[in-house]
């Protein structure tokens, strides 16, 4: 495991302006969905009373290890599980907690994942073809590129990727197979590369033409999308009145999800919005940390 425990996570003002833990008293309850080194948690706990406890949830279970350690701190306050945050309700229920009174998630793939070649997030070093936020998981993106159809590859790759060449890469990595398993990154970020017309083959600057089938291909593994919904189709459940809860994205597959949620919860007069516009990183934070540039935050408070 790698990762820096002092690194400032994504819109770190901006989640403690919007989420206005300083601003409340007694006994709040927070639930970070994604606690990623807890860089968020500790913030929200620093900034809140003494009174405040907090529950934080994260799919990778080397992550609630790093965050355990790095909230040290506030022992006693805080709780670990190592959970998906569609399961909210069955975490919630664990530690007995009805309501809370302010929830995050951080729906980005943390730095120390990214830059781990043996997770295979990404094609920056070689590594396996795996690409699961937990270990535990049965499924790795080298079956999934190596088993299914190539109609179904396809569509994979145009939906979760939205890769207009979905249908060249599809074709090409199906070839590929023929002649053998393709079980690494950089094997497979070739084969993707090849698919792709001429002019984007010379093309190097901007968007690496493998960018967009990793990130379908890891939204398929992990099933992010449709536990994404589960937890945004939680949230009139679980937050209690004048709760504010803060989604940031990374994708507009992400974004528009979360958008459309907090504007049905608005709509029936159930939440107000906190975001006409989601809040993006500084040109400042940009630069420190390039990862944020497509970074969108959002949020709502419950109003009844």
């Amino acid at each position: 495991m790698n990762g820096d425990p002092g690194h400032r996570p994504v819109l770190y003002e901006e989640v403690l302006e919007l989420l206005q833990p300083k601003t409340r008293t007694g006994q709040i309850k927070i639930l970070d969905c994604t606690l990623g080194l807890g860089g968020h948690a500790s913030a929200l706990m620093r900034t809140s009373g003494k009174d405040a406890q907090l529950v934080g949830m994260d799919a990778d279970e080397d992550n609630v290890v790093f965050a355990k350690r790095n909230l040290a701190l506030f022992e006693g306050r805080v709780r670990f599980f190592h959970a998906n945050y569609s399961q909210i309700h069955d975490v919630l229920a664990e530690v007995g907690w009805d309501k809370v009174d302010i929830l995050l998630a951080d729906l980005g793939i943390a730095s120390n994942q990214l830059d781990n070649p043996d997770r295979g997030m990404s094609f920056s070093q070689d590594g396996p073809l795996d690409m699961r936020l937990d270990r535990n998981s049965p499924r790795t993106a080298a079956e999934l590129v190596n088993q299914i159809g190539e109609k179904e590859l396809a569509d994979l790759i145009y939906s979760f990727g939205e890769e207009r060449y979905s249908r060249r890469i599809a074709r090409a990595i199906v070839a590929e197979r023929q002649k053998g398993r393709i079980e690494r990154t950089k094997q497979l970020e070739d084969i993707v590369f090849r698919a792709m017309p001429a002019p984007l083959r010379q093309k190097r600057k901007g968007v690496h033409p493998a960018t967009r089938t990793f990130q379908a291909l890891r939204i398929a593994v992990n099933e992010e999308l449709q536990n994404l919904e589960i937890l945004l189709g939680s949230l009139g459940d679980v937050m209690a009145v004048n709760g504010r809860a803060a989604f940031i994205s990374f994708h507009s597959l992400e974004d528009r999800r979360v958008k459309q949620a907090f504007s049905d919860l608005v709509g029936t007069g159930r939440a107000k919005s906190l975001t006409k516009k989601p809040i993006v990183a500084t040109e400042e934070e940009i630069q420190e940390n390039p990862r944020s540039r497509s970074a969108k935050l959002r949020g709502v408070e419950i109003i009844r």
